[in-house]
């Protein structure tokens, strides 16, 4: 059975016949060599958002004009063969079109990703307040259910008060000379112990 199949498999012919050879199906493809270079999506969105941080804070402002002051004062003030911008600037001017062309959308996609991490956290609070809000209805069913049930049930306050008034009612009655209860009666007299 094994040669008849491998002879089988080489001499393929008609229309499933193809030149290039069968790939496994139980195996992986071997990669691919790409023109474009390969990067990780969520590692440049935490770079965007390391230089958006940045770039919105003093230390950038300060170091910015520092950096500016310098170039001015270097290519006013230095001898004419050390200038590299003379007094147009235009090099100056490049190179802040170039670093505000790089930091608008770095600032845009780091606004998009925290865009992105809002919605999802709305999402996530919305659902937890969908929870808490049944929960709170149940409870409070339950609670009233127990309200109704308690106003059923004799409380240690209604039983006290209670015997309360029995022991009252029975005071009352022995000082008065009445007897209710057989069992208290006091012994009768006979006519002829007197």
């Amino acid at each position: 059975m094994g040669p008849d199949r491998e002879t089988r498999e080489r001499a393929a012919t008609g229309a499933t016949a193809t030149t290039r050879p069968r790939t496994r199906l139980d195996q992986p493809l071997p990669p691919r060599r790409r023109l474009v270079p390969e990067w990780d999506p969520e590692a440049f969105g935490r770079l965007s958002e390391r230089i958006a941080r940045f770039l919105g804070t003093g230390r950038f402002i300060v170091w910015m004009t520092v950096v500016i002051i310098v170039w001015l004062v270097w290519n006013i003030a230095a001898p004419r063969h050390l200038r590299f911008d003379p007094y147009p600037f235009i090099f100056l001017t490049l190179m802040l079109s170039l670093q505000a062309s790089y930091a608008a959308p770095l600032i845009l996609l780091a606004q998009n990703r925290q865009a992105d991490r809002d919605r999802v956290n709305l999402e996530q609070d919305r659902k937890q307040n969908e929870r808490s809000i049944a929960d709170t209805e149940y409870l409070t069913r339950e609670i009233a259910a127990l309200r109704m049930g308690l106003g059923e049930v004799a409380t240690r306050d209604w039983i006290r008060s209670e015997f309360q008034d029995l022991i009252r009612e029975l005071e009352e009655h022995r000082t008065e000379g009445r007897v209710l209860f057989p069992a208290e009666r006091p012994p009768r007299r006979d006519v002829d112990d007197r």
